[in-house]
């Protein structure tokens, strides 16, 4: 499994992913955004903040990159930086498919993405993100799995996910919303022939939406790398946006609110890669001390305090604009 990999390096940072859902487009749901970002959002301008990002994260010990069909123009982007790094041969890379991206390169679009998790849809997009990353794709993951998708039943999808993890692929699933905690149970239930389908979960984990914390342990105990990813909560657990809570304690270890806040989710025993969402170079090197953040057991309380309802968060992150 490509994650073994991850077992022998020794750089602290690399359980730390990057993942491109905010600089592979020019629109997205993170607060603050709008200083994050060149006025001009270019193809070209993304692109190069894109492999300066990369450039960086590897340099400084990341060695997991995600990114997704619908995450705009983010797979040609790392297609395009490791083309250009051929010596480069011990990461991990994983996207996406059931989403696409409709937004055309605007930031004012009616709809940013369209779910569909049908075979059809994995098909076409298999061998779009194929054409792009070709044998550098180790991971594949079905993008927000909720406990009402069809992908969770559709023995002919099992079959053409079962085929492509026979070929070397990884295979894998995100999820999203209230009942993640029910999505995650429902797909390590999945087998073919008698084999667990899925080897990685990707859910959403953070202080203040916990809720899947102890089904992302069953699928941790189960054999699966559990990666995590809005551990930031699109913006709002960042300064100026963070609860007085956060910043409080980012004060007391001297470090950001951001290091805080993925330092909390490190420190989980099931997790195995924690994903930054940075935007530019500092917010990355910033969410990268989170390896040295040492937390104390009335900070992890005061932390632990501030999680909210699920049902109360995903309807303010559902309310989020795109910026």
């Amino acid at each position: 499994m490509p994650f073994a990999r991850l077992a022998t390096a020794t750089t602290p940072t690399c359980h730390i992913g990057f993942g491109l859902a905010a600089v592979g487009r020019p629109g997205y749901i993170t607060l603050g955004r709008e200083e994050d970002l060149p006025a001009e959002r270019s193809v070209d301008a993304l692109r190069e903040r894109t492999h300066e990002l990369l450039e960086a994260a590897y340099a400084q010990g990341v060695r997991y990159f995600d990114v997704a069909r619908s995450y705009g123009r983010s797979e040609e982007f790392l297609a395009d930086w490791l083309n250009g790094r051929p010596d480069i041969d011990d990461i991990v890379v994983g996207s996406k498919w059931g989403y696409t991206y409709t937004a055309d390169w605007q930031t004012d679009a009616e709809a940013h993405e369209v779910k569909d998790h049908s075979v059809a849809t994995y098909e076409r997009q298999r061998a779009e993100t194929a054409e792009l990353l070709d044998d550098r794709l180790d991971l594949y993951q079905i993008h927000s799995l909720t406990p009402d998708s069809p992908a969770l039943t559709d023995k002919e999808l099992h079959a053409k996910l079962a085929e492509a993890a026979a070929q070397g692929l990884s295979i894998g699933f995100s999820t999203s919303g209230p009942a993640q905690a029910d999505a995650i149970r429902a797909a390590l239930a999945v087998t073919v022939e008698g084999e667990p389908l899925f080897r990685t979960v990707q859910s959403t984990y953070n202080v203040l939406e916990t809720s899947a914390a102890p089904a992302l342990a069953e699928a941790h105990d189960a054999g699966l790398t559990v990666i995590v990813k809005e551990g930031m909560a699109n913006g709002r657990l960042a300064d100026p946006h963070a609860p007085d809570a956060l910043k409080a304690i980012a004060a007391e270890t001297s470090l950001g609110c951001d290091a805080v806040a993925l330092a909390l989710i490190l420190r989980q025993p099931w997790a195995g890669v924690v994903l930054s969402g940075a935007a530019t170079a500092n917010q990355l090197a910033s969410n990268l001390h989170a390896a040295v953040v040492d937390l104390d057991d009335d900070q992890l309380s005061r932390l632990a305090a501030l999680a909210e309802d699920p049902g109360a968060y995903w309807e303010r992150r559902g309310q989020l604009p795109w910026h």
